[in-house]
């Protein structure tokens, strides 16, 4: 970050993987231009075989998840989107519950609307009670949905 608070300059791998792919959204801290109650933002980097923990249900916010690289199913009630080739993505609307896998190594970008707690899902081995956002990874490297 440069010493202007107006603007903020990063790294989306580090930045993301410091705090679980998250790089925007209200889980920053208020003093962070980061922060927003609007929009989340997460650079998620998947090996190959990760997949989402449990289902995200009961779904509040609308989601917009683009394949950077590699290759990513998302799994929906009745319905499974392969995403395969650059720039690939798929929107989703709120009420939809979903899930994910890694066919291959890959990075997505999401884009989810509003920013609201209660949807993170913690790794097994942690026992931290934050539900400021959700990780949706057992890995510990940077996450995405």
């Amino acid at each position: 970050m440069n010493d202007d608070s107006t603007i903020y300059t990063g790294k989306a791998a580090p930045d993301a993987a410091a705090d679980r792919g998250w790089l925007l959204g209200h889980f920053k801290d208020p003093a962070d231009p980061r922060h927003s109650e609007d929009v989340e933002i997460k650079w998620g980097v998947h090996p190959k075989g990760d997949e989402r923990e449990r289902w995200a249900t009961a779904e509040r916010r609308t989601a917009l998840l683009v394949l950077i690289s590699g290759r990513f199913r998302l799994e929906f009630p009745g319905r499974t989107v392969v995403l395969a080739e650059q720039g690939d993505y798929v929107l989703w609307g709120r009420g939809v519950d979903h899930s994910w896998y890694a066919e291959e190594d890959a990075v997505v970008l999401t884009v989810r609307w509003p920013s609201i707690p209660g949807y993170r899902v913690d790794e097994p081995s942690l026992s931290s009670c934050d539900d400021a956002h959700e990780t949706g990874q057992r890995s510990l490297n940077a996450e995405i949905l």
